[in-house]
């Protein structure tokens, strides 16, 4: 498999940007600060307790709200290697992808994943593994240019390196 394994987060539905960060907090810029606030609206303690490569897991509608930035800058700098969800809000998908932040649409995952649970994630064939519960599920594997996008860290180190490069 390539690439992401961590413990899982389990959010509900309708998760929206100002669970994720606060409003309060978009005068920063700083990732670090945005980290330490991160999920704040849901569970106040969770930038104590998640750890570097851990998976957020919600439910339908994830990432709702506005098309802030900050909220998947937030989850990023807190260490999440991956959101998966049963459905999520386009503009945060995009914004998501655009950090570099892997975002991953699998229903069955979402619905089957529990809190704990040891998930791993092959970002080239969108295979999601649960090795806790010993399951598979299959999520849209990302097309190549997306592929390059989240391997690069993002649309502007992606358009970086393109003109380092020229």
């Amino acid at each position: 498999m390539s690439g992401i394994r961590g413990r899982a987060w389990v959010f509900g539905d309708d998760v929206n940007t100002d669970d994720i960060i606060s409003a309060t907090y978009l005068d920063t810029i700083d990732p670090a600060e945005m980290a330490a606030h991160c999920m704040e609206g849901i569970d106040p303690a969770f930038a104590g307790k998640v750890k570097p490569g851990d998976v957020i897991v919600g439910g339908r509608n994830f990432g709702c709200g506005s098309s802030r930035e900050h909220a998947p800058v937030a989850i990023k700098a807190a260490g999440v290697s991956a959101v998966i969800a049963a459905t999520m809000a386009r503009i945060f998908f995009r914004n998501g992808i655009n950090i570099g932040l892997p975002i991953l649409e699998c229903p069955e995952a979402a619905s089957a994943i529990t809190e704990g649970d040891e998930v791993e994630i092959d970002q080239n064939t969108g295979l999601i593994t649960n090795h806790t519960k010993g399951q598979t599920y299959q999520a849209k594997p990302f097309p190549p240019f997306m592929q390059e996008l989240i391997a690069a860290g993002g649309l502007m180190p992606w358009v970086k390196e393109r003109i380092d490069n020229a």
